[in-house]
C-alpha cells in the first residue's frame, strides 16, 4: 500500500528561510520511512496575502494566513490577486449577512481560482494541516495523510483501521523527540480514484453510495480516527471532497449528493461542505441560507464545520465543465 503524507504544515508567525529548511528536513524524515509527502504548507496569521507570498517565495510551498474575521473590500483584491494563498473565514459568533456571501460571488466573477482557496468555518480547531481550514495556534508543525490510499489490499473497515493505526503510532514514534511537533490529523482526505477514493472503497464493500448513507460505514470510521489516534490535533474528521474523490463527484453527477445529503453525512463527524460545486447563476439568498443553518449546526452540536464552494467562473447551474 502506498504510505503517502498529503502534507507537512508549519505554523509561524516568522515564516522565512529557517522555516523552509525546517521543512525539507520534516520532508527526508518521512522519506525516510517509506512516506511520499505530497505537499509542504505554512500557516502564518501576521502577514497580508501578498506580502506571505513575497516572504516565502516559493512555488512548491502551498501558503494560509490562517483564520479570519472579516476580509474588509480593501483586503480582498489583495487576495484575489495572490490567487492560491488560502484562508479561512471564521463565522462562528458572527451573524451572517449578505456581505459574507459577497466574497464568494465577487471570486466567482474577478478570480474563480480562489474560490478553492477560502472557505467559511464554524468552530475551527487550530493546528490543522489542511488548507484552507488551518488555523494557527501555536509555533510547530502538524502532519496530514491521505489515508484513503492505506486502502489498497483492504477488505474491511478493520484491516483499514489497522493500517492507518500503524501509520499514526510510526509517524509519532518518528517525531517524539521534536519539540516542535504538534500532532496528526487524522482527518480522512480522499483524493481521485481507485485506492484514493473513500466512496470507491465503501460502494466496494457491497452497497451503493445511497444505501451507505443510512449504514454505519462513516460513523464507524469517525469513532475510530477521533478515538485511536495517538498524538490528535486538528480537525481529526471525515471529509467529503466533492470535487476531489472523483467517484463522489459521479454521484453527484447522478443526483445523490445534494447540499441536503452532504450535510446529513457531515453529521456523522463529517467536516462539512467541501468542494462543492456552485454556479455562477446561483441565488444568493439560497446560499446564504445555507451558511446560516451551517452555523447553527456547528454551534448545536459543538463540532467543526465548514463549506468551500467552488467555481470555474463560467458553469451555470445544469452546465457540465
Amino acid at each position: 500500500m502506498a504510505k503517502i503524507v498529503r502534507t507537512i504544515c508549519y505554523f509561524t508567525k516568522k515564516p522565512g528561510e529557517q522555516t523552509l529548511q525546517r521543512l525539507g528536513t520534516l520532508e527526508e524524515m518521512l522519506e525516510s520511512e517509506g512516506y511520499e509527502v505530497q505537499t509542504k504548507r505554512i500557516c502564518s496569521p501576521d502577514k497580508g496575502f501578498q506580502e506571505l507570498k513575497e516572504t516565502v517565495n516559493r512555488d512548491s510551498i502551498l501558503l494560509s494566513t490562517g483564520s479570519k474575521k472579516q476580509l474588509p473590500k480593501e483586503e480582498r483584491q489583495d487576495f484575489f490577486e495572490a490567487e492560491d494563498v488560502a484562508f479561512n473565514l471564521n463565522l462562528t459568533d458572527q451573524e451572517i449577512e449578505e456581505r459574507h456571501v459577497d466574497l464568494l460571488f465577487d471570486a466567482m466573477e474577478e478570480s474563480p481560482s480562489s474560490t478553492f482557496s477560502f472557505c467559511y468555518a464554524f468552530n475551527n480547531p487550530g493546528s490543522s494541516p489542511f488548507h484552507p481550514p488551518a488555523q494557527y495556534e501555536e509555533e510547530g508543525f502538524s502532519v496530514g495523510l491521505q489515508a484513503t490510499n492505506l486502502l489498497e489490499g483492504c477488505d474491511s473497515l478493520e484491516e483499514w483501521f489497522e493500517a492507518m493505526e500503524d501509520a499514526w503510532n510510526e509517524i509519532d514514534e518518528l517525531f517524539d523527540d521534536e519539540d516542535d511537533f504538534l500532532g496528526i490529523d487524522s482527518s480522512v482526505a480522499p483524493f481521485e480514484r481507485d485506492e484514493g477514493s473513500l466512496i470507491e472503497f465503501i460502494t466496494g464493500l457491497g452497497t451503493s453510495f445511497e444505501r451507505s448513507t443510512t449504514q454505519d460505514h462513516y460513523l464507524r470510521t469517525t469513532d475510530f480516527i477521533k478515538s485511536e489516534n495517538p498524538n490528535p490535533t486538528g480537525l481529526c474528521g471525515l471529509m467529503l471532497p466533492c470535487l476531489e474523490d472523483f467517484p463522489l463527484a459521479e454521484e453527484y453527477d447522478k443526483g445523490n449528493f445534494p447540499i441536503e445529503r452532504n450535510l446529513f453525512l457531515s453529521l456523522h463527524s463529517g467536516l462539512g461542505v467541501d468542494t462543492y460545486p456552485i454556479g455562477v447563476d446561483e441565488n444568493r439568498e439560497r446560499v446564504l441560507e445555507i451558511l446560516k443553518t451551517i452555523k447553527t449546526l456547528s454551534n448545536k452540536h459543538q463540532k467543526p464545520l465548514s463549506a468551500r464552494f467552488v467555481s470555474y467562473g463560467e458553469a451555470k447551474i445544469g452546465d457540465d465543465t
